[in-house]
């Protein structure tokens, strides 16, 4: 008797130190037939990007859309372990969120639309991408500081109509207005099975200095980067395995940039923003360079003066190294038709993340 007890409280103890696996989330925003290009393998996650509000019930804009996910969901036929989410919003794409969850009444109406959705297309949950709650995002859209208090009464909500094993997580600014103003971390966290912390865009269309728009490190030119994010994430509490990091499958172009440090921290003007296979076709006026401070890559066009910020294959294996150094619950990236269809970033993500 008592060796089964043992026994018992050994399988316990083992259960109960299980790792969980790091997982690899891809977001897609293509069409119907693209995703069956795409080697899926080692993927976790596949977050079909993006349907909107139509008054107060998640919906989808059109055939077409409807005809993409239903594809993307087929992926799971050929890659069994597959999770397919929904996702709501993105850049743009959240105009009357402030004024639609500010309702219990249209909350509820949004959550049960969203069960609906989510189960006739035997998809696996949803993805919040509301850029953003309590503070300024898409130019126009609306905000208020209710929205945070809101988005947990939100996630309230859907938690109490979808089934119990539907994923739930939500897209996260890398900012400390974010941290500060958009999400209740304490009252969130237990409620979504993670974070997909965007840790991109660091530099943009409002830049007026050249920088790394998706650093790892913070560097003596730029504070923000995705380790000083994580950091301040964990700091509030949130639990490392919930987090998820954010690798950029795009390039960002700024231009009159003068040819002083290769182009880093100059004055510039927003240019503008390629996939990593359209940047093939103007890189053989780059000059490319490695940032061993922000552990990050770039590159300078000295003949049109034009700097160039992303990730590479050496910056998206750091990245998943430090996913696991960090033991958080793994790496996402924006977007998977940004991608080569062939040895591309997401080959790199997947042999580092799961050797």
């Amino acid at each position: 008797m008592k060796k089964l007890i043992l026994l018992l409280l050994f399988i316990l103890s083992c259960s109960n130190n299980t790792e969980i696996k790091p997982q690899v989330i891809a977001y897609y925003a293509g069409d119907e037939k693209s995703i069956d290009e795409f080697n899926l393998d080692g993927v976790d996650q596949i977050i079909y990007s993006f349907l909107h509000l139509k008054g107060n019930k998640l919906a989808i804009d059109n055939k077409t859309d409807s005809l993409t996910l239903i594809n993307v969901v087929n992926q799971k036929n050929k890659y069994p372990k597959l999770k397919v989410l929904v996702s709501l919003g993105g850049w743009g794409g959240c105009e009357t969120c402030s004024d639609v969850f500010s309702s219990k009444e249209a909350r509820m109406e949004f959550a049960i639309s969203t069960a609906d959705i989510i189960e006739s297309f035997n998809a696996d949950g949803i993805d919040l991408d509301w850029e953003y709650p309590g503070i300024s995002g898409f130019p126009g859209h609306s905000y208020k500081p209710e929205d945070r208090e809101n988005f947990t009464e939100l996630l309230i909500q859907l938690r109490r109509y979808m089934k119990k094993e539907d994923i739930l997580s939500f897209a996260a600014g890398a900012s400390n207005r974010f941290f500060k103003n958009s999400i209740e971390w304490d009252k969130v966290m237990p409620l979504v099975n993670n974070v997909n912390l965007m840790t991109y865009d660091f530099y943009g269309s409002g830049s007026t200095k050249t920088g790394h728009h998706t650093a790892l490190s913070s560097s003596e030119f730029q504070d923000r980067s995705a380790k000083s994010s994580i950091e301040a994430l964990i700091n509030l509490g949130v639990n490392p395995k919930q987090i998820f990091i954010g690798g950029a499958f795009y390039i960002k172009t700024f231009k009159n940039v003068e040819n002083i440090n290769n182009g880093l921290n100059q004055n510039t003007e927003w240019n503008k923003s390629y996939n990593q296979i359209n940047f093939e076709d103007v890189r053989s006026n780059f000059s490319f360079y490695w940032d061993s401070l922000a552990n990050s890559p770039y590159a300078y066009d000295s003949i049109n003066k034009i700097f160039a910020t992303f990730d590479d294959h050496k910056s998206i294996k750091l990245k998943s190294k430090y996913a696991l150094e960090k033991k958080l619950g793994g790496i996402m990236f924006w977007q998977l038709m940004n991608d080569k269809k062939q040895n591309g970033l997401l080959k790199t993500m997947v042999n580092t993340i799961k050797p």
